[in-house]
C-alpha cells in the first residue's frame, strides 16, 4: 500500500487550496479514506473522512463549511478542498487509509497559511 500527498504550500489567509493523496496497492474503492493535519506543537487531528463510495463523509468542527472531502475511485485518488484558510489550518497533512487491519499513512504535505 502507498499513499502519496502532493499540493501543499505557502498560501494568505483566505486563499485556498486542494490536496491530493494517490493511493495503490489495495482496491482503493473498497475502502474508506481520511484527512490528518498535524499543526506544529500540537497533537495530530482527524480533519475529514469519505465512505468507500464517496457518499457519506464527516468533519471536523474547526473546518466544516470550509474544507470538502472528495474522491475519483477511478483515478484511486482522494482530495481535500480548502477554502477560507487560516493561520491555524497551519500544519502537516496525511492521508490515511486502514486496509485488512493495519494502517498506512502518505509522507504528508505542508500547509502553511500566514501573510
Amino acid at each position: 500500500v502507498q499513499l502519496v500527498e502532493s499540493g501543499g504550500g505557502l498560501v494568505q489567509p483566505g486563499g485556498s487550496l486542494t490536496l491530493s493523496c494517490v493511493a495503490s496497492g489495495f482496491t482503493f474503492s473498497a475502502y474508506g479514506m481520511r484527512w490528518f493535519r498535524h499543526p506544529p506543537g500540537k497533537e495530530r487531528e482527524l480533519v475529514a473522512a469519505i465512505a468507500s463510495t464517496g457518499d457519506v463523509t464527516t468533519y471536523a468542527d474547526s473546518v466544516k463549511g470550509r474544507f470538502t472531502i472528495s474522491r475519483d475511485n477511478a483515478k484511486n485518488t482522494v482530495y481535500l478542498q480548502m477554502i477560507s484558510l487560516k493561520p491555524e489550518d497551519t500544519a502537516i497533512y496525511y492521508c490515511y487509509c486502514s486496509v485488512l487491519g493495519r494502517t498506512y499513512w502518505g509522507q504528508g504535505t505542508q500547509v502553511t497559511v500566514s501573510s
